[in-house]
């Protein structure tokens, strides 16, 4: 006399469970391999963050994480088919200008990174060092009072105009009261030539790329741009203990994904990649590299955005500066 009811039973059991496995298929995300866009070429700072995570985020994702350059226009091109991907399953790893100011310096710049790109994880910070030739022999507050009697005798090179090396140097020439002379180059290399050469007397460089020279003995650093000392060149003082007060510049590598992405994907990349940045192997690959570990949530990330991009946007109004 049960056996109807039994097979009721039975046949609700099933069907509720054909109806939880369908919804599983059509919420499980990634379904496919991920793309992880890099909009510089390979062997570059932020190709290199991309390759660090790549393997660690596959392992953690179950799908292939595949880094791929589109290389130009400062990292924008890439940043603009994150900005213009429909798949669900399209990243970006880029650096602070593509997500703050890109629009404000070049209103052609053809997306808007503060409408089409949200963030996700804000993964490792780095101030810069300002490298000076190896023969100036002043250092700490002694070299601003010299740059300042300098008046605009003295040069420093970025590689480019807009640039975080070019927007970081007219901040501090405006916090240390000295007027060098702005000269652009195609890029670090050539910068760092020039210093060495004496063409120029002042450069805002990586540290990867600044204390390589300094430890030969071709270039001298002054400090860095960090509110306090930093893990990443810890023998360096900060340009506050130089005598330059209210500065604080930082270069990052971050995650961003289009707008359209849902936002328990980006919280579950964002949980996930702050766990990966941290292991201590990574974390270590990380300050090899020349970056200490960050690991935020989106809000931090965009915290960090809306600073940078206030900031820098009022450096670009008050120098007028133009791509």
């Amino acid at each position: 006399m049960f056996q109807p009811r039994r097979r009721h039973a039975i046949a609700t059991a099933l069907a509720l469970s054909f109806s939880v496995s369908a919804v599983f298929a059509q919420t499980a995300w990634p379904s496919h391999p991920v793309k992880l866009v890099v909009g510089f070429p390979a062997g570059s700072s932020p190709d290199l963050m991309a390759r660090t995570i790549a393997e660690p985020l596959s392992q953690a994702l179950g799908q292939p994480v595949v880094v791929e350059n589109k290389v130009g226009a400062g990292g924008n091109i890439g940043a603009d088919a994150v900005a213009k991907a429909t798949d669900d399953h399209t990243l970006g790893l880029m650096i602070n200008g593509n997500l703050t100011i890109a629009k404000i310096l070049n209103p052609a710049t053809t997306y808007d990174p503060l409408k089409e790109l949200q963030p996700v994880s804000l993964l490792a910070v780095s101030p810069l060092v300002l490298a000076v030739p190896a023969g100036t022999a002043a250092g700490g507050k002694a070299f601003f009072d010299e740059a300042r009697a300098s008046g605009d005798k003295w040069n420093y090179g970025t590689p480019g105009v807009g640039t975080v090396a070019h927007l970081g140097m007219e901040l501090l020439k405006g916090k240390a009261g000295m007027a060098p002379v702005h000269v652009p180059y195609p890029g670090n290399p050539q910068v760092i030539t020039a210093l060495i050469g004496g063409q120029i007397q002042m450069a805002l460089l990586p540290p990867g790329l600044a204390m390589t020279q300094v430890k030969a003995g071709k270039l001298k650093a002054i400090g860095v741009t960090s509110a306090g000392r930093s893990s990443v060149a810890p023998e360096l003082p900060s340009l506050g203990e130089a005598g330059v007060q209210g500065l604080q510049l930082e270069i990052w590598n971050a995650v961003a994904a289009p707008v359209g992405l849902p936002k328990a994907h980006v919280q579950k990349l964002a949980t996930l990649l702050a766990e990966i940045v941290r292991r201590p192997e990574i974390r270590q690959k990380i300050l090899n590299q020349g970056w200490q570990v960050a690991g935020t949530s989106p809000e931090g990330l965009a915290k960090r955005i809306a600073a940078d991009t206030a900031a820098m946007a009022e450096v670009i109004r008050k120098n007028d500066i133009r791509p």
